[in-house]
């Protein structure tokens, strides 16, 4: 999944802050950035309330970052 590594890189953050934030192994975090895994549907909630972005930009349904309000 590009958009994490493009959401995580334009906030500064490593895939170890990311897994340590989100108490996800940063192993496992890297999977999803390489698409390696897929995020469960819960993880992807909470990825999205992380990044403040919609579940639908996550997985490229949509093209820009509708921010969540």
């Amino acid at each position: 999944m590009n958009r994490l590594k493009e959401l995580r890189k334009a906030k500064g953050l490593t895939q170890k802050q990311v897994g340590n934030d989100l108490s996800i192994p940063q192993n496992t975090y890297s999977n999803y950035e390489r698409g390696d895994r897929k995020p469960p549907l819960v993880v992807l909630k909470i990825l999205a309330d992380y990044f403040d972005v919609s579940v639908d930009y996550l997985i490229g349904h949509e093209k820009t970052p509708n921010h969540v309000e």
